[in-house]
């Protein structure tokens, strides 16, 4: 059966290239480089070289012009790097050329993106979302994988001319395995809507971290939560949802989810396979938008994760923003600044555990005013719905009386169904 067969990536050494035109675009390109040299170190490959170069106009073929193009493939020879990484997205015919200059493997920001992703997807949808991914990534770019495109499959007895070229057929085959890809897809979709509707019967509030990668999020959730969830100083450390409940000052029980971080340049691509990934952002009753205020493009980073949550669907929820590393900032400038983009933001350390308890108050008292306050008097016999919105810390009064209990509190989901039928208007 036909599989897609990339070239090998037994590479060891990298080559990290931006192609800007204006100066001003260079900060953004190093810092954007920097992060290219964290993805492409999560596989294992040691960066010999970053280089942003300017051009002055744009060339088609290679993005440089040939005297910059001669000067980077020597220092790419003299480097022994096997692999050239650019962080603007090249064309397909685009990477040919270079490969052909450079005789090393060519590859750009979206697939080591793809890599990574496919490294460490665990769930079934995401699983098959990056695979789906990785093979529409791959149709346009075949003809670098073979080296016998001349060759002709000879036609017979019922075919006419000189046959289908090998590189027809593959894509062909590829083409089937897309859409029985997308077909498998849509059958795990359907399931996952299953598993969603049942998800909306938990009685819980469920808060949602989000936010770019390595912003700390996981970190976050431990401090929360008294967990310990694996929380890494690396990208992408988080790709599987992790759930842990919360109880907040009220006594009212939630649960918070860790989810997989954002990033700059997302192959489109994969906004599937993170929608699959970040079901529980949808679902979520509330986001905490988690930004690291030690980074100096946490301004980008935070508008990264809100186009996301945009393409997502997500953007309508209700939103609360995280500050969090506050311990690792010197100057108020940072804090000023964060303040100018959202007046309502909370600053926290989540290392050092500062400001949790004031977050935690917040998030008690935004969901304390998104819940409806209801009167209900309980029989005797079912004392257990009370002992429940008690467990669920939304119970606000209770008093026992003759003919029942009369409470005051604000359930959700089944329990609010639950107590509909002993309501008092």
């Amino acid at each position: 059966m036909f599989e897609v067969q990339e070239k090998p990536r037994l590479v060891e050494n990298a080559y990290l290239l931006s192609i800007i035109q204006r100066e001003e675009e260079r900060d953004e390109a190093e810092s954007l480089l920097e992060e290219l040299d964290e993805l492409v170190s999560n596989l294992g490959i040691k960066i010999l070289k970053k280089h942003v170069v300017r051009t002055r106009k744009t060339f088609p073929g290679h993005l440089v012009g040939k005297g910059k193009l001669e000067e980077i493939v020597k220092e790419v020879g003299e480097l022994k790097c096997d692999v050239i990484v650019f962080d603007n997205e090249i064309s397909p015919s685009q990477q040919r050329n270079w490969e052909k200059e450079s005789k090393v493997l060519v590859i750009d920001r979206h697939e080591i993106i793809l890599d990574v992703f496919a490294e460490r997807a665990q769930t079934k949808e995401a699983s098959l979302q990056v695979r789906l991914a990785r093979l529409e990534y791959s149709l346009p770019r075949l003809r670098r994988a073979w080296t016998h495109l001349g060759r002709q499959r000879g036609g017979g007895v019922t075919q006419r001319g000189e046959g289908e070229a090998q590189i027809e057929l593959d894509q062909r085959m590829l083409r089937d395995k897309i859409a029985s890809t997308k077909k498998e897809i849509l059958q795990v979709s359907t399931r996952r809507e299953t598993s969603r509707k049942k998800r909306h019967r938990i009685p819980l509030p469920t808060i949602a971290l989000v936010g770019y990668t390595n912003a700390g999020k996981s970190t976050l959730l431990n401090a929360m939560s008294g967990s310990s969830v694996l929380s890494a100083d690396k990208l992408f450390a988080t790709l599987d949802p992790t759930s842990r409940k919360l109880t907040l000052p009220s006594g009212r029980m939630v649960i918070l989810t860790d989810t997989v971080g954002f990033i700059r340049k997302l192959p489109h691509r994969l906004v599937d396979a993170f929608r699959a990934t970040l079901e529980e952002t949808l679902v979520a009753d509330l986001l905490l938008h988690v930004v690291d205020l030690a980074n100096p493009q946490f301004e980008e980073q935070m508008n990264t994760t809100l186009d996301v949550l945009r393409e997502l669907g997500a953007k309508e929820k209700r939103i609360v923003t995280v500050f969090n590393k506050v311990d690792l900032v010197d100057s108020d400038t940072e804090r000023i600044h964060a303040r100018m983009l959202d007046e309502d933001a909370k600053f926290v350390s989540s290392r050092e555990k500062l400001g949790i308890e004031q977050l935690s108050s917040a998030i008690d008292t935004i969901l304390q005013g998104e819940c409806k306050l209801s009167n209900y008097l309980i029989p005797h016999d079912e004392y257990s719905l009370v002992a429940r919105m008690r467990k669920e810390g939304c119970l606000i009064t209770e008093e026992v009386c003759e003919a029942g209990v009369k409470v005051e509190g604000t359930p959700q989901g089944k329990l609010l169904h639950d107590l509909q039928k002993y309501s008092e208007k």
